[in-house]
């Protein structure tokens, strides 16, 4: 092979490797096999291998666009037989060689006399075939066009199966982005989440950093990787990370990571979520909960942007926007000397408070659709919709557990419920609590608070059935006959 075209070669195969798009790639290939060989005809061959056929998804020549019609078995014509043994073919002259086919050439009137055939192939997969026809000036191939499509196929199907795979994994990471969005969407219309929102839209291309506050269950973390999804630094890291969750003298390792040998069952250097963090979000829920000394720590990351591992004198330098969650009064905890005054100010450049349930009772409605529907998606259940009974009952609750809760409860219903809509006895029991908080009026013995429940739940229960006492009875798991005689022992009309 001479010098020149070896370099021309090695260029080329730099270029196509280089190339993600794989239609543009197939052209690339095809185009640069047919001017390093000086070709009159080429084409490029995929095999379909779930029924085995070769089809022309490229052609060159004076009948390229007529030759892209045509199809072949495996083991049919030359190309056929490349795919099926796996070997390269040169053959100076078609007409004497068996396992040459005539049908496409006789077909559309293209004159051919030499053809060299490569498998473009990866260990023992063979993608499909390149295949050149005669010189440009009517010559006939020679053994160095063979060497030269042979190397050339080979770097040919490494970049195709790059790019299949590149396709495949984008394909996935958008799937699963989708799913992501979908896990972690904010669902709400009331006036108090539209200003959430909009002020973590507001907040989300600042590097500044945030303090959510809310109750346990109103969505804290999904404000939070809203921030981050909405932000510049979308395609980076986001971490969550619970500080209440581990014990104290093993927060710091879990934060900032240590080097081995550190302290008893260091036996490796562990990187710490802020590292893994780096150019993306962390989110520290229960920021509250941390030691004086932990907050030391956090102080400085935040005003440096550097870190000492556990047990490590480099400092590690790292770009983390933080995002900061309490349910707790933390202004209160300074005063008290529980929270650090600088790290407060530090952590409170934005705050967002996260609303009670209670406080957007109108998007009720929207969450148990939501919630229903995505049951319904990962599972086969005969539940499709709620009865207005059933609604009102979650519009009148006062809901401590908040949007959490609310999920527990639609996937309850869902799971427990007795037909295609979700009915009032379908409910969990604590949804029809009178009164907020979970308490009756004062002043009551315990039997009449028993007893105003009871009325209450079963009037709820006979509204969701139709006033049918026997489907009240089965939703309640007693026996009709109890359920009547409770019906006129509390005077239920």
């Amino acid at each position: 092979m001479s010098d020149p075209r070896l370099k021309v070669f090695k260029h080329i195969s730099e270029i196509v490797n280089s190339v993600i798009d794989i239609d543009n790639l197939f052209d690339i290939i095809l185009e640069t096999a047919t001017t390093l060989m000086n070709a009159k005809a080429s084409s490029l061959l995929l095999l379909d291998e779930s029924t085995g056929k070769l089809f022309f998804h490229i052609a060159t020549g004076s009948k390229g666009s007529e030759v892209r019609r045509f199809e072949l078995n495996k083991g049919e014509g030359l190309a056929g037989w490349v795919v099926e043994h796996g070997q390269p073919i040169l053959v100076s002259n078609v007409k004497e060689d068996p396992r040459w086919s005539s049908k496409i050439s006789e077909e559309i009137g293209f004159e051919t006399h030499s053809i060299a055939c490569s498998p473009m192939s990866v260990g023992d997969r063979i993608l499909g075939v390149i295949e050149i026809i005669d010189h440009e000036d009517g010559s006939i191939l020679t053994e160095e066009d063979l060497e030269m499509l042979i190397g050339f196929s080979n770097i040919a199907a490494s970049a195709i199966l790059k790019a299949r795979i590149y396709t495949s994994v984008s394909s996935q990471a958008k799937r699963l982005r989708e799913e992501l969005d979908e896990k972690f969407s904010i669902i709400g219309e009331s006036d108090v989440m539209k200003k959430v929102i909009s002020d973590a839209s507001k907040v989300s291309n600042s590097k500044a950093t945030v303090m959510i506050n809310g109750h346990s269950g109103t969505g804290k973390e999904l404000i939070a990787r809203y921030i981050h999804n909405s932000s510049p630094r979308s395609d980076n890291s986001f971490i969550a990370f619970n500080c209440a969750a581990i014990v104290e003298n093993l927060l710091e390792s879990e934060l900032f990571g240590h080097e081995k040998g550190s302290f008893t069952g260091a036996d490796t250097k562990k990187l710490g979520l802020f590292e893994v963090a780096d150019k993306g979000t962390i989110f520290l829920d229960e920021i509250s909960e941390t030691s004086q000394g932990m907050q030391v720590k956090l102080l400085r990351v935040l005003q440096e942007g550097v870190f000492n591992r556990v047990g490590g004198v480099s400092p590690v330098n790292v770009d983390v926007r933080v995002i900061a969650a309490t349910n707790r009064e933390l202004e209160s905890m300074v005063e008290e000397g529980a929270f650090r005054e600088d790290l407060f100010y530090r952590l409170n450049v934005v705050r967002i408070k996260m609303p009670n349930l209670s406080e957007r009772k109108g998007d009720i409605p929207l969450l148990a659709e939501y919630f229903l529907q995505k049951l319904r998606k990962n599972s086969k259940f005969e539940a499709n919709e709620f009865s207005d009974e059933a609604m009102d009952a979650m519009m009148n609750y006062h809901w401590p557990g908040n949007v959490r809760q609310l999920e527990n409860v639609v996937e309850r219903s869902v799971i427990m419920g007795t037909g295609a809509v979700i009915k009032p006895g379908d409910l969990p029991f604590e949804i029809f609590e009178r009164r907020e908080g979970g308490v009756t009026e004062a002043g009551l013995t315990l039997k009449e608070a028993m007893d105003n429940f009871k009325r209450d739940f079963i009037r709820r229960t006979l509204d969701g059935t139709g006033g049918s006492k026997t489907k009240a009875a089965t939703v309640m798991g007693i026996q009709r006959t109890y359920l009547s005689r409770l019906i006129k022992e509390l005077n239920i009309h």
